[in-house]
């Protein structure tokens, strides 16, 4: 139960079809807070889905959402025009354009309609700046000049400064470096008025006072951070398991008894019959035992049905209670990688690295300092063949140009990174994981999406494969343009660590984005037993700590590497 008093969003068997007819959610009902509140649940659960129809950019199809205030809410996917003045990710251009129109002796009316009240606009933008950690000068900026991580933190900052009674933030720390990530934090300690956060971010989860889940049609709250409803969670599973063990027990005593006591009835039954047959006792008196019998057997086969029929419903009721968590287990084919053998190297001109056999590697830098460009200049100029799980083909070309301009920002000097930095490969098997996985085919369904990287293993092993990762019955043959964003990166997994013959170096850039927590830990537990090389990008400190790093080589601005 939440421990925030009246709620800020109330879920009365809320419903979204897609208009395939598909179900996005379900009959879900439930009540958010007015604290701050982590939104957790499997990929593919709805909560992305719940979050814009909390907001209002969608539309229920069935059932009503009761919200209590206006809502700002931040996407996952945050398309920016990279020409936009930051005053206008503010949200606070046209009134600050007003105001600056007025100060320079425009006595236009409408710039006083525009101003209103809000005359301290600007200070107050200022302020907004200063907590999301970026400068004063900022408000007068292009987002283009921006990095990605300053760019979310100063959306952020815009929707603190319309001060909305809710906000939903959705994965706002995607793909924000550790300092970026510590000043959201901050701002999220501070924040004022409601807010839902989904994020499988387990820092940020534990800023938050309730937590609530989406599984199935239930939206259920508990009051505490991650850690605690985890530890709660996993305390009510074992508490539940053993009910059910318990029950199962009763149920088998008695149908036991049940038994045993039909056999002592037939057995009396029998006896009473040989003797009316012997005839050793009168006629009357033997028709009145036998009657006597049969209402005692009837009572007692009454009551023994009875306690089985109550200990059967007391199973249900258990059976209930334990929840069908089935996880992502990965059994990694083995590459057959040698220990000695050298699969990569890195270097900046002043120290070169080697990486040997089963190693794992962390690429590790501040946000545009050019990670990304560098494994895709690595990945394209290495003349493999590479599985790339983020597109229908089987090689990755340069890409440096493309790496920034996906994410819209710019970057370090990409001359300067390559002329300093550099990597190389040193097998012809490779596996790509890239932070956007936009490149496959909608059209194609999950099996066959898989299936191109692995043509020749037979459909009936790749279904068997697939169900490791979730992915059962029919859902191997919904189209990839069904498919959640959670959903849709744990199918290009799939087709990565499904490939054949499997690659020797997995590159796996932002891998923890779009995996929910269970698969991140069936992630981790795969690397583990996985005999190749795995270089690996991320802010996730988390993630780097479990998956035992050989190597943490940190990227700079002037395309330098260091170990760290």
């Amino acid at each position: 139960m939440s421990t925030s008093s009246s709620p800020s969003l109330v879920f009365d068997r809320v419903s979204l079809d897609w208009p395939d007819g598909t179900s996005a959610v379900t009959d879900v009902s439930g009540a958010i807070g007015r604290g701050r509140t982590g939104l957790v649940g499997r990929n593919g659960s709805g909560k992305s889905t719940l979050l814009r129809l909390a907001a209002g950019a969608l539309t229920p199809t069935r059932g009503h959402i009761t919200r209590g205030g206006e809502v700002a809410y931040l996407p996952q996917q945050l398309t920016l025009d990279i020409d936009r003045p930051v005053a206008d990710l503010l949200g606070v251009a046209a009134t600050l354009n007003a105001l600056r129109a007025i100060e320079a002796g425009d006595v236009d009316q409408r710039h006083f309609d525009a101003v209103g009240s809000d005359w301290d606009v600007e200070a107050r933008a200022h302020i907004a700046l200063a907590e999301a950690g970026l400068p004063p000068d900022a408000l007068d900026r292009r987002v283009g000049q921006l990095s990605g991580g300053e760019a979310i933190l100063a959306a952020v900052a815009g929707i603190r400064l319309r001060d909305a009674p809710i906000t939903l933030l959705d994965e706002p720390t995607n793909n924000l470096d550790r300092d970026a990530r510590s000043r959201l934090g901050d701002m999220v300690r501070g924040w004022r008025g409601a807010l839902v956060v989904v994020s499988h971010d387990l820092a940020l989860l534990e800023l938050m006072d309730d937590t609530a889940e989406l599984s199935g049609s239930e939206l259920s709250v508990f009051g505490g951070a991650y850690s605690l409803w985890r530890a709660w969670l996993d305390a009510e599973q074992a508490a539940a398991r053993q009910a059910e063990k318990a029950a199962a027990q009763v149920v088998r005593r008695e149908k036991r008894d049940r038994i045993q006591a039909e056999t002592t009835l037939a057995h009396r039954a029998a006896t009473g019959r040989k003797a009316q047959f012997e005839k050793r006792v009168p006629g009357i008196i033997a028709g009145g035992r036998k009657m006597a019998a049969e209402v005692s057997a009837g009572r007692l086969r009454a009551e023994v049905r009875e306690k089985e029929s109550g200990a059967h419903a007391a199973l249900e009721t258990a059976e209930r209670r334990v929840r069908d968590d089935a996880v992502v287990r990965i059994d990694l084919p083995d590459p057959a990688v040698p220990p000695g053998r050298i699969i990569a190297e890195f270097g900046d001109g002043h120290r070169t690295w080697i990486v040997r056999g089963p190693e794992r590697v962390a690429l590790v830098g501040a946000n545009g300092v050019g990670k990304t460009t560098l494994l895709e200049r690595m990945v394209g100029s290495s003349g493999a063949r590479v599985h790339n799980a983020g597109s229908t083909g089987s090689a990755v070309g340069d890409g440096v140009a493309r790496a920034a301009e996906n994410r819209g920002f710019p970057i370090a000097d990409a001359s300067v990174i390559l002329r300093c930095a550099r990597a190389t490969v040193r097998t012809d098997r490779i596996g790509y994981l890239p932070q956007r996985v936009d490149g496959m085919d909608d059209a194609a369904s999950v099996l066959e999406t898989v299936a191109a990287g692995a043509p020749s293993v037979p459909v009936v092993e790749l279904r068997n494969r697939l169900a490791r990762f979730l992915i059962r019955g029919d859902a191997v043959d919904r189209p990839i343009g069904s498919l959640s964003g959670g959903e849709r990166f744990r199918v290009a997994l799939a087709r990565l660590l499904l490939a054949d013959p499997p690659p020797q170096l997995l590159v796996l850039d932002e891998p923890t984005n779009n995996l929910d927590i269970d698969t991140v830990d069936g992630v981790i537990e795969a690397l583990g037993a996985y005999r190749g090389a795995v270089l690996v990008v991320s802010h996730d400190d988390a993630f780097l700590g479990r998956i035992g790093l050989d190597l943490r080589l940190e990227l700079g601005t002037d395309g330098s590497l260091r170990e760290v």
